[in-house]
């Protein structure tokens, strides 16, 4: 097709999340994978070779335009993002539920040997964890999982690209036991990803609040809580089937890393809703 790579570049510049090949051939109609393909590589080369404010980054599995690590700091004095905590508590459940997924609470809860309710809660309404069903035993408990926005925030391709055990413990080891919170200037703006822990999780995991916290940076575009309030809501009372957990692999005890510094992806029209702010990766 005539001009497709002026035409991607176009999608990708306002698109609110990583574009991927399938959406561009829907939009397009016309276009092969491999044109397609081909046209983002050639972009991705041209903004390689240019070394100018902006990149091509495989991520989600999708591409996205991001911002130059190196002009972030920059970056956040025009945008001004608010912080938010993730504490330690809500890093270990969900390092557990990105390695071991599918998942259930009562899984998590004996890996990490104290109720998750509270902190299961906060992760769900992040979108960093979704609802896949139920199990199809006693109780028919809820099945966890981790979204698309996950792999976005950690600058992740796809759950292939998680870190191997072995290797976030040689990470772990090198951190300060002593070290109560990590900078994470790589995440788009500056986030405190989630909200102080509320009342639930405070009374069950406060020894731990009092650990390390993290910090992550994201740009604030809000996008309504309600939806996944309603979905955990309607998971808990309509969703059947019978899903099985995957194969389970070794649980990671070292203190997960922080990601390496990606840039922001850039910003989309502004939003009047609530619940985006910690959703969408920074945008430039």
């Amino acid at each position: 097709m005539e001009n497709i790579k002026h035409i991607i570049e176009s999608l990708l510049f306002v698109a609110e999340e990583p574009l991927t090949v399938d959406k561009v051939k829907r939009i397009t109609a016309h276009a092969e994978t491999k044109e397609i393909k081909d046209a983002l590589a050639a972009l991705s080369a041209e903004y390689q070779a240019r070394q100018g404010g902006f990149y091509l980054d495989e991520v989600a599995g999708g591409y996205q335009i991001r911002t130059r690590p190196e002009y972030n700091e920059w970056i956040r004095k025009l945008i001004r993002p608010r912080p938010l905590r993730l504490s330690k508590a809500a890093l270990e459940t969900l390092v557990i539920i990105a390695y071991k997924q599918p998942i259930i609470r009562s899984d998590i809860e004996h890996l990490r040997g104290v109720d998750c309710g509270g902190v299961l809660r906060v992760l769900l309404e992040r979108k960093l964890i979704r609802v896949l069903g139920r199990r199809e035993i006693a109780g028919r408990p809820l099945i966890y999982a981790t979204t698309k926005h996950f792999l976005e925030v950690f600058d992740l391709k796809n759950l292939k690209d998680l870190p191997t055990p072995k290797e976030i413990e040689e990470l772990g080891a090198s951190i300060s036991e002593t070290e109560t919170a990590v900078t994470l200037d790589s995440m788009p703006g500056t986030v405190d990803e989630f909200d102080t822990p509320d009342e639930s999780e405070t009374t069950v995991e406060s020894s731990e609040d009092h650990e390390a916290q993290v910090e992550i940076s994201v740009i604030p575009d809000p996008e309504a809580t309600e939806a996944s309030s309603e979905n955990h809501l309607t998971a808990e009372n309509t969703l059947e089937g019978d899903l099985t957990t995957a194969q389970e692999t070794p649980v990671i005890q070292a203190s997960p890393a922080p990601p390496a510094e990606t840039g922001i992806a850039r910003v989309s029209l502004p939003h009047t809703d609530a619940e985006h702010s910690l959703e969408e990766p920074d945008k430039k």
